[in-house]
């Protein structure tokens, strides 16, 4: 009777231990998308952080090194004060936060921010919205990620999308060739952090972990480029700038990443990618209503092409 009430309790445990699972997953499939989509509005406000670091003198790659140093020491603060365990790392796995770090980030913050200073909020947005496409391709032939006519169709609507809130459709939009291949290249290093940070994720790091080296060897790689006692003798120029940089950095980078990493634990690197793409709406709107950039029926229409894309990734396919 003993060893039939031992397999029985053993039974039991691990059918609970099946549905817990199970129920994580469903549940971590609903929370995803919501952590994607913060994420991406947040990274709308982007511009705020890079117009007024402009209007003090710095340059691109010097607010690209202000954002993740600042970023980088904040999360060193307080994960030595509250979780030390999430800074342990392996060395072999080293490679995938030099490829968030360096190959993603810092190369995306340069290229995004001098695509800002070449043209509007909103064409940087959507040149940096190639980014969904490169996705795709590069997670179909890495991680045999299928690519559905479902994710396609989404990922034509989004840019399409884009492309109309941008105003390149309506005429609105300020194009130039350097502008055009900055935000290309912003573009490449946005959708490089999809393909590694997954690659950390199944190595089993947290998002908090991924988020922290990725600004440490961010930091890293930018340091070299820039003078740093200049950039931060400017931003501490004022208490007023100081706090407004370190707000707009937690605000635009530090959580948005967090949220991001975190999102993509329950979701493809393609559908994610697809999500985000509300960035452009939240910075065209930014654009418009604090920084008196126009607004017409073609930015109407594309923020509704961008949020029906974000509707129809997030549909499942039954036979219904």
């Amino acid at each position: 009777m003993s060893v039939r009430r031992e397999l029985t309790l053993m039974k039991n445990n691990q059918g609970c231990k099946e549905n817990k699972n199970k129920s994580n997953g469903a549940a971590s499939k609903l929370v995803s998308p919501l952590f994607v989509l913060t994420a991406g509005s947040l990274w709308g406000l982007m511009g705020l952080l890079v117009r007024s670091l402009n209007e003090v003198g710095l340059s691109s790659a010097e607010i690209g090194f202000v954002r993740a140093s600042v970023a980088f020491v904040c999360m060193l603060i307080a994960l030595l004060i509250f979780d030390r365990k999430a800074l342990k790392i392996k060395l072999k796995d080293i490679w995938c936060f030099i490829g968030t770090g360096a190959f993603s980030v810092a190369f995306f913050n340069f290229c995004y921010f001098k695509t800002m200073t070449l043209t509007s909020l909103s064409v940087a947005a959507v040149l940096l919205y190639t980014a969904p496409a490169f996705v795709m391709l590069m997670s179909a032939v890495l991680f045999k990620e299928k690519l559905t006519a479902q994710k396609l169709l989404a990922l034509v609507l989004a840019f399409v999308g884009c492309a109309f809130v941008s105003g390149i459709v309506g005429g609105a939009g300020a194009l130039s060739l350097q502008g055009i291949l900055y935000g290309l290249g912003a573009g490449i290093g946005y959708a490089l952090y999809s393909i590694f940070g997954r690659y950390a994720l199944d190595r089993n790091y947290s998002s908090v972990t991924i988020s922290f080296y990725t600004f440490l060897f961010a930091t890293v790689s930018t340091f070299f480029f820039v003078d740093s006692r200049a950039v931060f003798s400017c931003v501490g120029s004022s208490w007023q700038l100081l706090l407004k940089t370190v707000i707009l950095v937690l605000v635009v980078t530090l959580l948005p990443y967090l949220s991001y990493t975190r999102g993509l634990q329950g979701m493809e690197n393609g559908t994610a990618s697809v999500l985000a793409s509300i960035e452009p709406v939240v910075a065209t709107l930014v654009g418009i209503f604090v920084y008196k950039e126009s607004l017409n029926i073609w930015n109407g229409i594309g923020i509704c092409l961008v949020l029906g894309s974000i509707v129809l990734i997030n549909l499942k396919r039954t036979g219904r």
